[in-house]
């Protein structure tokens, strides 16, 4: 089985649920992606990484940095770093956080000292609906000095974020979209 094949079985067996659910972006739904379990569950988290890394080797190089709003971000810029790594390339994870650093240096951005000014960076996500969260990372990103490439994620749910993403003159690149992770 592929990597892709094996990651959507975790995706439909841990992460789709048909439930009526909130989601961030305050729209209601009935169906819902926990990207969570899958990239928390050890073989999900590995099997994202490569992935993801997959998709990222294809965009126009150095790629210096992934990462993204925290915390659905951390598990995949870790596993993508790591997976980066294994194939002989250096890209470094990053975090930034949803508010600053309440004490120390009121950092924004964790991970800071291996990305400077200008690297080029890639945000990740588990799950995009509107990309309203994808574009924090990206603001924030560029407001740290940072290069953004590009944004990919895990499940792109097809209700506009494409669209309002490409639109803010980004590029959105999905591992999987709702249709073909259900069918």
């Amino acid at each position: 089985m592929s990597v892709k094949e094996e990651l959507k079985s975790i995706i439909r067996e841990l992460s789709y649920e048909e439930r009526e659910v909130t989601l961030a972006s305050g729209r209601k739904s009935n169906f819902y992606f926990d990207g969570k379990q899958t990239t928390l569950h050890a073989s999900g988290g590995l099997l994202v990484g490569q992935a993801f890394w997959e998709v990222i080797k294809e965009l126009e190089g150095p790629i210096d940095g992934v990462g993204g709003l925290t915390m659905g971000a951390d598990p995949i810029a870790t596993a993508t770093s790591i997976a980066a790594k294994l194939d002989g390339s250096d890209v470094h994870a990053f975090i930034i956080r949803k508010e600053p650093k309440g004490h120390g240096t009121g950092q924004w951005l964790e991970g800071r000292k291996n990305l400077p000014p200008g690297s080029r960076v890639v945000i990740v996500e588990d799950v995009t609906t509107t990309g309203g969260s994808s574009m924090k990372a990206v603001e924030r990103a560029e407001q740290e000095g940072l290069e953004v490439i590009a944004i990919v994620t895990l499940v792109d749910r097809e209700e506009g974020a494409r669209d309002a993403i490409e639109g803010a003159g980004q590029v959105l690149k999905a591992v999987f979209t709702r249709t073909e992770v259900v069918g």
